[in-house]
């Protein structure tokens, strides 16, 4: 099992990717910006780092492996367990471990693991197509005035070829005004076709981005008593996911019981394989559903999980 090849899948989507007993891989999105002594542009990107706290175990990189090899669950959180002790072995004996597109991991003189990122790979979709390049430094001429004084004992005539000069100076900075504007025009041009092209690649890169990221299956085999209840219109990308069933009426029947023991829950309809998700419910920011997610998991149900997506 390739964990690195899963774990670079789900940077693309997610800003934690948590491999159990190990540590967690973050994201931060990063602006584009210009070197000022070699002039390079470089493009928005997601700045990758390394947390050694972060070892809880959130079931995303489990479920997405157990979905891509057609395996159960356990046996992915087996072999995540196995490969993770093989990495902390050769780390323990002093060696660097190359985790392919992500980076090189080594422990420091503490004995903590001291993360080096890959500068190979931009995990931000939004800057799919563009890379670094280099432009040449632009030279500007200054025209200085020059002073003519006039000494009594040398007096200096102007003549009629210095003052066509001088218009000839006027004509050449409004031509070059002129060729200013036109290269502004093309630039804006220029760039609004490359933003253009960026986009539509964006869209295709992310099509087949989704085609590899998948999402757990949970199965209820009991069916449950109904219960209504009122429940205000929820909101918010981070949803924390109880299930996805094939039978809509499974996913109805979920619904109420998690409304029943008190939870504000609903479906939030198919996913891309047909199944219907039930979550426990939905928050505008990842700290308030992260930390509800701990509290379900502790209390409720260990194989929840969190979901980012954007409702319609």
């Amino acid at each position: 099992m390739q964990l690195e090849t899963y774990i670079s899948d789900l940077l693309y989507r997610y800003d934690c990717v948590t491999v159990p007993e190990f540590g967690a891989f973050l994201t931060r999105r990063v602006s584009a910006k210009i070197h000022e002594t070699t002039h390079t542009f470089y493009p928005p990107k997601k700045a990758l780092s390394f947390n050694e706290q972060l070892q809880q175990n959130d079931g995303l990189l489990a479920n997405y492996i157990a979905e891509v090899e057609k395996i159960p669950y356990s046996t992915a959180l087996n072999n995540i367990s196995k490969q993770i002790k093989s990495i902390k072995a050769y780390l323990t004996e002093g060696e660097t471990v190359q985790l392919k597109n992500i980076g090189e991991l080594a422990l420091n003189a503490d004995g903590k693991i001291q993360f080096d990122p890959s500068s190979h790979i931009n995990y931000l979709t939004d800057s799919f197509g563009l890379s670094h390049f280099s432009s040449s430094d632009i030279t500007r001429e200054v025209y200085k005035e020059t002073v003519e004084a006039i000494e009594d004992v040398a007096p200096i005539i102007l003549t009629p070829e210095k003052r066509s000069n001088r218009n000839w100076l006027k004509y050449a900075a409004s031509a070059a005004i002129f060729l200013g504007l036109v290269g502004f025009g093309a630039a804006n041009y220029y760039n609004n076709t490359i933003e253009d092209h960026n986009q539509l690649a964006q869209e295709q890169a992310n099509e087949q981005l989704d085609a590899k990221v998948q999402e757990a299956t949970f199965i209820i085999s009991n069916p449950l008593p109904a219960a209504t209840l009122s429940l205000e219109k929820q909101s918010g990308n981070y949803h924390i996911v109880a299930g996805a069933f094939r039978v809509a009426a499974n996913s109805e029947k979920k619904v109420d019981q998690l409304r029943s023991q008190g939870f504000k829950a609903r479906q939030i309809g198919e996913n891309r394989y047909g199944l219907h998700e039930v979550v426990y419910g939905s928050f505008d920011t990842r700290a308030e559903a992260q930390n509800e997610l701990f509290k379900i998991r502790r209390e409720h149900n260990r194989d929840a999980w969190l979901l980012i997506k954007k409702l319609k």
